[in-house]
């Protein structure tokens, strides 16, 4: 039996805008999305889970991390309220996906990180944007790209 957990710890905020799904399709792909939400208000949650649910089926759709990731980019940063310039909802994803008789693939975007616990030894499969960038006296709390940017991912 397979079992998935997430684990949350909402430090000082007062709504939790971290969000997980996952789903299988008919032949056994496996995605799981996990966002982390860029706020802290009922928008930004309500915003997150809703993301996270779409972004799940897409990598399905795509039986690739990275292109189900890039197709709900580019349909976010097409909306015109968010090219409008409104301050609306994003947040940091990673997704991964088993497709069977295939590797596993990820994809992210922002300061999320996968990791990959097997056979008892945890490795780190992506590299927090922010982390590299306070490494050569960069903002680390500047999220360069996100879910829910008003710019394509070519732009960004």
């Amino acid at each position: 039996m397979t079992s998935y957990a997430t684990a949350q710890r909402p430090g000082d905020r007062a709504f939790q805008c971290d969000a997980t799904a996952v789903c299988t399709a008919p032949d056994g792909t496996r995605p799981y999305a996990l966002l982390d939400g860029v706020g802290n208000t009922p928008a930004v949650r309500s915003w997150t889970r809703t993301a996270a649910l779409r972004l799940a089926p897409a990598a399905a759709g795509h039986a690739d991390a990275e292109a189900g990731l890039r197709a709900e980019y580019g349909h976010y940063a097409a909306d015109p309220a968010r090219t409008a310039g409104h301050d609306l909802p994003c947040a940091a994803a990673v997704v991964a996906i088993h497709v069977p008789g295939r590797l596993l693939s990820v994809a992210w975007s922002g300061d999320a990180r996968a990791y990959l616990l097997l056979d008892g030894h945890l490795r780190r499969l992506t590299e927090d944007h922010n982390a590299r960038r306070a490494c050569v006296g960069g903002d680390r709390n500047l999220i360069t790209a996100c879910l829910g940017e008003a710019r394509s991912d070519e732009e960004t």
